[in-house]
């Protein structure tokens, strides 16, 4: 005793068109590879956000299977003001290509406990 057991999660993004903006979908694992439970879920997510912006849904393409999934009726507005605070004053432009990573950075602060590695830094222009 004493230790912290590992979570694992696999990490699904799909399109939603209804948003149109990407969609995160989680389903965790135990150290012994069994699936965690929806409360076991939620204890890895902001406490702000599990079972407001993160609920339990099925997945659009692995049937049966019912996912953790980030709501994506605020994305874009959430995406489109960080953009804008980058970009204010002398801040650098948004570069295209980086704009996968500026949504995994907006996501981890839903899922703070799940750690990612950005190969590329860049600042959004937020406290930090």
């Amino acid at each position: 005793e004493g230790f912290v057991r590992t979570r694992s999660y696999n990490l699904s993004i799909t399109y939603d068109k209804y948003y149109q903006v990407p969609r995160c979908w989680l389903f965790g694992y135990d150290e012994d590879a069994k699936p965690l439970t929806h409360q076991q879920v939620f204890e890895d997510m902001s406490q702000d956000h599990a079972k407001k912006t993160v609920t339990i849904d099925p997945h659009p393409h692995i049937a049966g299977v019912a996912h953790a999934s980030i709501h994506p009726c605020k994305h874009s507005a959430t995406l489109k003001k960080i953009i804008d605070q980058m970009e204010s004053g002398d801040g650098p432009q948004m570069r295209p290509d980086l704009s996968v990573l500026l949504f995994l950075k907006f996501i981890s602060s839903i899922i703070p406990t799940i750690e990612y590695d950005f190969t590329v830094n860049f600042d959004t222009g937020g406290a930090n």
